[in-house]
């Protein structure tokens, strides 16, 4: 690969466009960054990840689409799996210390990963393919010297300024020696590959920032951190893809699934998820939210065609069309359609009814939709795992997706 990029005017533009959405800050400033951008040099930059699930949601493809923005822009582009720092167990945002995981959930968990960011990522790019490494190639090599040397730069009250520590600590909680160490670890990332610059999303800033100290520390480099903006809403302020609130729409979804939990999102939400999880131009956007502040136009139409976007670039066209079509002759002007697929199910437990019928594609994943709510059979809610479907009835998952148990 050439270690110039020629800035035409097309690049330009693919800049301005980039730095003007799902930016939250840029340490230490955007416009030290632009101007990095703007200089044609190839950057080296990463994006770190912790496959401490199985799934990622709508929240998680906003870091990756910059992601593979900056990689279309010529620069180097690393996903880094955190196959080492996932045995630790991040603290970020969490009020008890995170379950540790072995080496083997986390490649068991990256596959499914994977899969789920091919719409997103170009893995197979002949000219510049995105790169993917492990940090157990390097942390697993450390010895309890180089981890005193790494801890040195470091103090206890620096620690304790993250947010979740000050929190356990009023309220009483343990806080593990090892959970210090994660980042450590993750800062010392940044040294291992020397990166210039680190994608990541608000909860990452702690971390990223100690790799920021680390990488001046032992390679002496300025790294630039890229932080993107959270989905929440503007009016409630709540997370929107929580799993507690049932609220998450997850990339691995089925069409109609992740068709109809988008169209379940508050109004106030259209303009962000438009700008976050869409390739919809900002000129285009920046229109919608207009027509939308003056009341031009129905939210519910402009959420047929986030739905549409969103959808098209996890099935494809023709299967976004096929749901935009579904919503509109059927949800939009009755609560039930009148023609659904039927099942004979060889059991009557609503999991495995669940499982039988394609409306999920696992155990977990039924569990998990059960949980949220997002389960009704005749029009019930239904919570409980075991309960048993009577033929005749209905059984619905999320808003849009309806089979007939016979």
């Amino acid at each position: 690969m050439e270690d110039k990029i020629i800035i035409d005017d097309q690049r330009r533009k693919d800049i301005d466009e980039l730095l003007e959405r799902s930016v939250a800050e840029i340490l230490p400033s955007k416009e030290a960054f632009k101007e990095l951008l703007l200089s044609g040099k190839k950057i080296r930059f990463y994006i770190g990840t912790d496959a401490t699930g199985s799934s990622l949601h709508l929240g998680h493809a906003t870091n990756y689409i910059i992601f593979e923005k900056l990689r279309k822009l010529g620069h180097e582009a690393i996903l880094l799996i955190g196959d080492f720092t996932a045995r630790i167990g991040d603290p970020s945002d969490k009020s008890s210390a995170r379950q540790q995981l072995s080496r083997e959930d986390v490649k068991n968990n990256i596959k499914t990963w994977m899969k789920q960011l091919e719409p997103l990522i170009n893995f197979n790019d002949e000219i510049n393919p995105p790169v993917v490494k492990y940090n157990h190639d390097w942390l697993a090599k450390l010895n309890f010297e180089d981890l005193i040397g790494i801890a040195s730069n470091f103090t206890v009250q620096r620690m304790l300024e993250r947010d979740m520590f000050e929190k356990r600590l009023k309220e009483e909680k343990p806080i593990y020696v090892h959970e210090f160490f994660y980042p450590l670890m993750q800062g010392y990332d940044s040294v291992a590959m020397d990166v210039d610059m680190e994608l990541c999303g608000n909860d990452q800033k702690f971390n990223a920032l100690a790799g920021r100290t680390l990488q001046k520390k032992y390679n002496n480099k300025e790294k630039f951190v890229f932080i993107t903006t959270l989905l929440v809403n503007p009016v409630t302020g709540e997370k929107m893809m929580s799993k507690s609130l049932g609220t998450g729409i997850f990339l691995d979804s089925s069409v109609n699934d992740m068709f109809g939990k988008i169209m379940s999102q508050a109004d106030e939400n259209i303009y962000q998820l438009f700008v976050d999880c869409t390739f919809v131009p900002m000129e285009e956007i920046k229109i919608i939210k207009s027509k939308l502040d003056k009341g031009e136009v129905n939210p519910r139409d402009l959420k047929v065609d986030l739905a549409y976007e969103i959808v098209k670039i996890y099935h494809g066209e023709e299967k976004a069309k096929e749901a935009k079509n579904y919503f509109i002759s059927t949800f939009s002007k009755k609560e039930v359609p009148d023609e659904m697929p039927e099942i004979k199910p060889d059991a009557y437990d609503l999991i495995s009814v669940l499982l039988q019928s394609g409306l999920a594609n696992s155990k977990s994943e039924a569990r998990r939709v059960v949980d949220q709510g997002g389960v009704k059979v005749n029009q019930e809610i239904i919570k409980d795992y075991n309960f048993i479907i009577s033929p005749e009835s209905v059984l619905q998952k999320g808003k849009i997706s309806f089979i007939k148990v016979v």
